[in-house]
């Protein structure tokens, strides 16, 4: 049986070990003889090695584990990139979260200022990683995580269109997971129709054991959103920022109730509802330093001190859904997924170069997007405002151009006026100035 090499850019990452286990649990069907962690932050990737290697070698000590700086040690012959970048990391999660709120906008790492700020710093990476592959392992695929994905995907569409690239998202697939909660189904009985932006869609369908259960899962979900009935009962426990986008799924059916939304959508449709719900000075980025990256580290402490290996990780629908599609490509499974394509057509009344997050079969020559009905004019007016300014802000990093990124921000549907978006911009100018190109 043929053995993958799998190459993770973004080694450093709590996702890392996770991903390893994920991998790790699928041994016996996807046979990995190395696992390559590349980040540029040494010493955060060295101390993510040592609790990969414990978690891979609990289930075969044969795979090798390199933890690398150098691309061409990383990339070179590898199968697979798995990319999941966090240029800046939580310490500019944190300005991209707080920077908005303080004048009073949704401040959130992936939608909004804060997914623009987050794209703005991202777009050369990737760029940067996609130059790296071709050079190093020009066969293989990259699978990318890296948020924001929309912008990332349209400035690796513009900028190296012949990328061997496949941009995913796990989002939707988390949604998936509770609505067949809810629908007391099986993960792998459910089944969705979906069209959109990534994190800016909707599900047309949900079927089960192909039965649509569409208005069933309307019905409870317009009351109750997207908290499930087992969560319920022990919300004092559950993660407060879920439960509260969960709940606002319910406040976006109510207000449009033919689709159901991403819980992204509650950034754009229902923005102030988010601004009240938020604590200015205690964001999402605090939450995930003091919890799940706190957990991780303080096992990989206690494994530095006594040798010990204690699991401060889950594999979660992070780790499990990147390698699914993997196994798609490597055994050309034609599994159907949610992906970020080029749209040609398969939407028709939507722009054929904009990026589309809509099903797709995963082949070993990349993914063949499913044709769908052409959408509403409700549906068409957001996203085409929402596309054009993620267009726009793409523009605006390659040219170096101010206008073009404050044309982006004026665009977004969080922003009250160009006004505010322009303050915003200019603030954010100065938090990311090690990191944005010159806007002028």
């Amino acid at each position: 049986m043929k053995t993958y090499k799998i190459a993770v850019a973004g080694g450093g990452s709590t996702y890392t070990p996770g991903i390893a286990k994920a991998l790790m649990l699928k041994k016996e069907e996807f046979r990995v003889s190395e696992i390559r962690l590349y980040d540029i932050n040494e010493e955060r990737q060295r101390k993510v090695a040592m609790i990969t290697e414990k978690v891979v070698a609990e289930f075969d000590s044969n795979v090798k584990i390199t933890a690398t700086t150098e691309p061409k040690t990383a990339f070179e012959d590898v199968d697979f990139i798995f990319a999941q970048l966090r240029v800046g990391g939580n310490v500019m999660r944190e300005k991209d979260e707080k920077i908005p709120f303080s004048h009073g906008i949704v401040g959130q790492e992936t939608c909004g200022p804060g997914g623009m700020a987050y794209g703005l710093r991202t777009i050369g990476p990737m760029i940067e990683l996609c130059d790296y592959a071709a050079q190093f392992a020009p066969d293989a695929w990259i699978i990318n995580y890296s948020n924001p994905a929309a912008i990332v995907a349209e400035a690796i569409r513009r900028e190296r269109p012949n990328a061997r690239i496949l941009n995913i998202c796990d989002m939707p697939i988390g949604m998936m997971l509770r609505m067949a909660e809810i629908l007391g189904a099986k993960k792998d009985e459910i089944e969705v129709d979906y069209f959109g932006l990534n994190h800016f869609g909707w599900f047309t369908d949900v079927y089960v054991k192909g039965e649509s259960r569409m208005n069933e899962l309307r019905e409870y979900m317009s009351v109750n959103g997207l908290v499930t009935p087992e969560q319920s009962k022990d919300l004092q426990h559950s993660d407060v920022d879920w439960i509260k986008a969960h709940k606002n799924v319910a406040k976006m059916l109510q207000l449009f109730p033919e689709y159901l939304p991403s819980s992204y959508l509650q950034y754009y449709l229902i923005p102030q509802t988010v601004v009240e719900q938020t604590n200015p000075e205690y964001t999402r980025a605090n939450r995930v330093m003091d919890h799940r990256e706190k957990n991780l580290f303080d096992s990989i402490e206690h494994l530095e001190e006594t040798g010990e290996f204690q699991e401060g990780f889950n594999v979660g629908v992070h780790g499990t859904f990147i390698v699914d599609v993997a196994m798609s490509i490597a055994f050309d499974r034609r599994e159907r997924f949610l992906l970020i394509v080029e749209n040609n057509g398969a939407i028709p009344n939507l722009p054929s170069d904009a990026m589309v997050e809509i099903p797709a079969y995963v082949t070993s020559r990349g993914p063949e997007p499913i044709r769908l009905e052409p959408i509403g004019l409700f549906y068409k007016g957001l996203i085409e405002q929402q596309l054009a300014s993620e267009k726009l802000l793409v523009e605006g990093a390659l040219e170096s151009s101010y206008q073009k990124a404050l044309q982006a921000f004026a665009l977004n549907k969080t922003f009250p006026s160009a006004e505010v978006a322009k303050i915003v911009l200019d603030d954010l100018i100065e938090a990311n100035k090690d990191f944005w190109p010159v806007l002028a």
